[in-house]
């Protein structure tokens, strides 16, 4: 019998570190199916909620933020490139490509919960980096919305009013207020944390010793 675990996710659509710990955590459970049935829902966190409607330039948003050189941002890019496609994932992020503001994208994963949440996440991940797509744009989201199997009009509605937008910002200020201030926060059971894009065997040996120490059948 296997152990049931839930697992919270919270992280942001702009965030490729994010994309990196997603996919490296379904390969983990992948590894231990029969072992740990897990139900994954994703928690909303900005990077940057003040992000104007056209976005930034990518680069330079970054060498502001965190002073540094052109020689480094490459060296960083180059290193996040590899470790994405090590677990399946690609980014075609490049001096061109734009940081969006990502709160209606929040919106429409708390629409989407439970059951497509996870396909339009995945979705939204390879928009943004893979794709170099604007997923602050309405319909843009629509459409990526609709890829998933999301009924298009009512997202274009959701997107069209501030439905969600109460949920959205209570659910960040919680996740704040329980010490989650860097993303991804993977959080199992609401008891062990697990932060950052960390590589599929540390999200493995994570969820075995969780499991073992829970024992088979406990919630």
């Amino acid at each position: 019998m296997s152990t049931q675990l839930n697992i919270d996710f919270v992280s942001d659509v702009a965030c490729p570190w994010c994309a990196v710990g997603l996919f490296s955590l379904n390969e983990a459970l992948r590894r231990t199916q029969g072992i740990v049935n897990a139900t994954v829902t994703f928690r909303p966190f900005e990077l940057n909620p003040d992000m104007p409607a056209p976005g930034v330039n990518h680069h330079e948003h970054i060498a502001d933020k965190f002073g540094m050189t052109v020689d480094q941002l490459e060296s960083s890019s180059g290193m996040l490139k590899e470790r994405a496609a090590s677990v399946g994932f690609t980014i075609n992020s490049t001096a061109e490509s734009r940081i969006y503001n990502t709160f209606d994208a929040h919106r429409l994963l708390h629409w989407a919960k439970p059951d497509r949440q996870q396909e339009l996440k995945q979705a939204l991940f390879k928009a943004n980096f893979t794709d170099n797509r604007d997923v602050s744009s309405p319909e843009e989201l629509v459409t990526i919305a609709s890829t998933v199997g999301l009924d298009a009009e009512e997202a274009r509605e959701v997107l069209a009013s501030d439905r969600y937008a109460t949920e959205v910002r209570a659910e960040e200020k919680l996740w704040m207020s329980r010490g989650i201030h860097a993303v991804p926060g993977i959080v199992i059971n609401g008891k062990w944390l697990i932060s950052g894009g960390q590589p599929p065997d540390y999200f493995e040996t994570a969820l075995r010793k969780i499991a073992a120490e829970l024992g088979p059948g406990a919630k």
